[in-house]
């Protein structure tokens, strides 16, 4: 009796350590990840310290020059309002993205039969509403579908010179060939895609040595950053993930070039991990620490979209790549978004590190509506994980 009442005790000892090891350790999986309310509050006021100052959707934007209001950086917006209308679907977020497109005409911005990806962006948000409200208003996509034709129609596939064009551009393409079921949208996407990475700059703005792309030309060796490497500019890569994420998201596996998507896309999320700063962020100039370096938000969330993204959908290592994007959203959350909805530490627009330089929590960009979009597209996917 004593053996059996000794056996027991043993076996729940051993039970009881198991279970408490468990326990520890699904704690240890769980306690970094935010709290899904503080990511949406996070989220809800920098939107509404935007809609705030911007009531009137169709204002032009003044500058150095003047901008209709639905050029490419107030399109990034709108896909980071459309991502975070769905995982919280406020009516004002829709109402707000109806008015800016029926302001348009669900129109590209100034000219229809642009090739310029810049000016195609808004389109991504006119799709976008087409499928929320259930493909039943075919003027939505009309004149996005007569650019894209029109682009289609020629053999010219080189329009895409800057990498900044990717994120602007390919999810364009993609969406059409989903939402018609016309193979030729993937094809003409790869296309324009394959002549930015293997032939633009002479060969390819892609470096699969570093795993990283130059911005355009202009960036390709012999140019150097002042430490010697090569010129990697944190937002144009950011870009290229969120470029590549949402062309996985609508490009179907079967595709001939999926996995060719796929691999550069972990590829180039494989290169941020040992080049994170120690405070959570990237530098704008990812391989030179010394060219401008500090804070920088916009290619940050970039990459913890594209991150969590990848986690959300299983095409990422959910353990190597979930604290990397925890401690980049932390970063942001607590330094970047200010109480009263600014967001700090948000580069200029421009091709390289030292545009808009320097940068401070309280730097009003030249243009303030992409970086809340980069900000959006990242709270709506952090706010997924599990």
């Amino acid at each position: 009796m004593k053996k059996i009442l000794m056996r027991t005790a043993v076996f729940a000892l051993i039970f009881g350590a198991l279970s408490s090891c468990s326990v520890q350790k699904q704690a240890a999986n769980n306690v970094d990840l935010p709290n899904k309310k503080e990511v949406l509050e996070t989220a809800e006021r920098a939107n509404q310290y935007f809609m705030n100052k911007w009531p009137d959707t169709g204002k032009e934007i003044v500058g150095k020059k003047v901008w209709p209001s639905n050029l490419w950086t107030r399109a990034v917006y709108y896909e980071g309002l459309i991502a975070l209308y769905k995982v919280d679907p406020k009516k004002e977020y829709y109402d707000y993205a109806m008015s800016w497109s029926e302001k348009h005409n669900w129109n590209m911005m100034r000219d229809t039969y642009t090739r310029n990806a810049d000016n195609q962006a808004c389109g991504q948000t006119y799709l976008d509403l087409y499928e929320i409200d259930g493909k039943k208003n075919p003027e939505r996509i009309k004149l996005v579908k007569a650019s894209i034709d029109s682009m289609m129609a020629t053999n010219k596939v080189d329009d895409w010179w800057w990498i900044d064009a990717l994120q602007m551009g390919m999810p364009i393409f993609t969406k059409l060939g989903r939402m018609t079921g016309e193979k030729k949208y993937f094809d003409k996407n790869y296309e324009m895609y394959a002549f930015t990475k293997y032939k633009h700059g002479g060969n390819g703005l892609y470096n699969p040595k570093d795993k990283l792309w130059w911005r355009d030309k202009s960036f390709v060796p012999p140019y150097k950053e002042p430490n010697g490497e090569d010129c990697y500019w944190s937002r144009g890569n950011g870009w290229v993930v969120a470029a590549l994420a949402r062309t996985l998201e609508d490009t179907p596996k079967s595709d001939p070039h999926y996995q060719e998507y796929l691999q550069d896309y972990k590829d180039l999320l494989s290169a941020l991990l040992p080049i994170q700063r120690e405070d959570g962020f990237w530098n704008a100039s990812l391989h030179d620490p010394t060219n401008f370096g500090g804070k920088e938000m916009t290619g940050t969330a970039l990459f913890v979209y594209g991150m969590a993204y990848g986690i959300n959908n299983g095409l990422i290592d959910k353990k190597t790549y979930l604290p990397v994007a925890i401690k980049a959203w932390n970063a942001i959350a607590k330094d970047s978004v200010q109480p009263n909805g600014f967001l700090g530490w948000v580069q200029g627009t421009g091709k390289e590190p030292k545009d808009g330089q320097p940068l401070s929590v309280s730097k009003e960009p030249d243009f303030e509506d992409y970086g809340l979009g980069c900000l959006l597209l990242a709270a709506s996917e952090v706010y997924k994980l599990k």
